[in-house]
């Protein structure tokens, strides 16, 4: 069968779940295209070729990207069979239906990709997501498929550029984080990928021309002992490339016996979701960690000469501007300025369907109905404040985008609005940040976040394709 495999958006990466599942059919005998919106146009030649279509939903983003994408390939050809898939597909977005799609599968969604070319699955609006957590030999990803990884999210060193791989070594988590979506899918479980299978994917990617690699699991220390391995295997096999990966406070202070061994190897940052400073705000979000082990893990980690690029949630039913401003004196004082995408500080809280945090009382009286469209329940602020300013904020973001403003003056905007929203706070004038953002300190170029609402510039270019 003819399949065209779609990604919408990976966080700026050559899509790895492309990869994946398109090496799985491929060895099945099915004959796969790609396409990937984030860098190519509409090409109505290889929907038209097609006689199934799959679209990639890991992240929130992509999946809002995918619906359009999905909406526009039913008003050209009505009948062809299409699938979502990836951790979003594990999600019953609304009670039951799939928008424009006729199935969904989740977790191994190899297997279950080829299950549905191949069997009855090809029913039209399957009521539920198809959500395989068995164990799976993963093949090696087909990058021949995609576009070359120049088209892609460089690494940062100051005037340095990079080109960077995107690898998989595990899958799921082990924790369940009540915001988060993996829980809703993985329900505390991982299944990690073969090492030989992981360094022959990174074998690939230097081939074509990788620098640095990061890894895409949730987290990186879930299953600490395979990713030393992992981690052992291609700086034997490579030892000039870099790495990042993402991983929770507890297990950056857990694991602290594995940074010296990862600085050696080449980790110059790791990811990880801070979310807020306020403790009752994270005993909420059951994130395991308090505002006080979050700065002994930005200590940990730098004594290690390792950079932490902490992530944030700053809106939520529970926040007020002074929490807010709190996150921006915590990033000040932690001289963290630089290793924050400005995105970070106007995220709000998504609460999916199957949501972990539905099962908490207080988070009942500020619900409003699920919204089709967002993806999300609606809710609002106990404070009112803050859903002003979190839209204050986030004009602010998308201007600095439109101007090609720099991330210090983006951050000065922010500083001076939050500040004077929460001006019975004690805090200190904005210092010039000027000499911390002239720091050479490793980034990646791509600066938007898997939880971020698509901007009308990601949405245009679904808007043009003709119907």
């Amino acid at each position: 069968m003819r399949v065209l495999l779609i990604s919408t958006y990976e966080l700026g990466h050559q899509p790895l779940h492309l990869a994946a599942a398109g090496a799985a059919l491929r060895g099945a005998g099915h004959e796969v295209r790609c396409l990937d919106l984030s860098v190519e146009m509409w090409d109505a030649e290889r929907v038209a070729w097609a006689e199934a279509i799959a679209i990639s939903i890991p992240m929130h983003t992509a999946t809002r990207l995918a619906e359009r994408a999905a909406q526009r390939i039913r008003q050209a050809r009505a009948s062809v069979p299409i699938a979502y898939f990836g951790l979003y597909a594990g999600m019953a977005h609304r009670q039951g239906t799939l928008a424009f799609a006729d199935a969904a599968v989740a977790g191994a969604y190899e297997q279950g990709l080829t299950r549905w070319l191949d069997g009855p699955g090809r029913r039209p609006h399957a009521p539920e997501p198809a959500v395989d957590l068995g164990r799976y030999a993963n093949p090696l990803p087909a990058r021949d498929l995609l576009p070359d990884i120049s088209h892609y999210v460089r690494l940062a060193v100051g005037a340095d550029e990079r080109l960077v791989g995107y690898v998989e070594a595990s899958r799921g988590c082990v924790h369940t984080c009540r915001h988060c979506p993996v829980p809703i899918v993985y329900d505390g479980r991982i299944r990690i990928a073969q090492p030989d299978v992981v360094l022959a994917d990174v074998d690939q990617l230097v081939e074509q021309g990788a620098q640095h690699v990061t890894f895409s699991d949730p987290d990186f220390l879930n299953g600490v002992r395979h990713s030393q391995r992992v981690v052992r295997a291609v700086h034997a096999r490579h030892p000039q490339l870099t790495f990042d990966i993402t991983t929770k406070v507890e297990h950056i202070l857990r694991h602290a016996d594995v940074w010296a061994e990862f600085a050696d190897a080449g980790c110059l940052f790791a990811v990880s979701a801070f979310e807020s400073v306020n403790d009752d705000i994270l005993q909420k979000l059951d994130k395991g960690h308090t505002a006080a082990e979050a700065a002994e893990a930005v200590r940990l980690l730098r004594r290690h000469g390792i950079e932490i690029r902490p992530s944030w949630m700053p809106f939520t039913p529970w926040t007020t501007p002074r929490d807010v401003l709190a996150i921006m004196e915590f990033v000040r004082g932690h001289d963290l300025a630089p290793n924050v995408d400005p995105v970070q500080y106007t995220i709000r809280l998504l609460v999916p369907e199957g949501s972990l945090l539905l099962a908490r009382p207080e988070l009942a009286a500020h619900l409003d109905g699920y919204d089709d469209e967002r993806l999300t329940y609606r809710w609002t602020a106990a404070d009112p404040r803050a859903d002003a300013l979190q839209r204050d904020l986030a004009r602010v973001v998308e201007r600095g985008v439109e101007e090609e403003a720099s991330d210090a003056c983006v951050f000065e905007r922010l500083w001076d609005i939050t500040r004077a929203a929460a001006p019975d706070a004690a805090a200190a004038p904005a210092p010039n940040l000027a000499a911390a953002f002239a720091q050479e300190r490793p980034r990646l170029t791509e600066p938007w976040f898997c939880c971020a609402e698509p901007t009308e510039m990601q949405f245009s270019p679904l808007d043009e394709i003709p119907a």
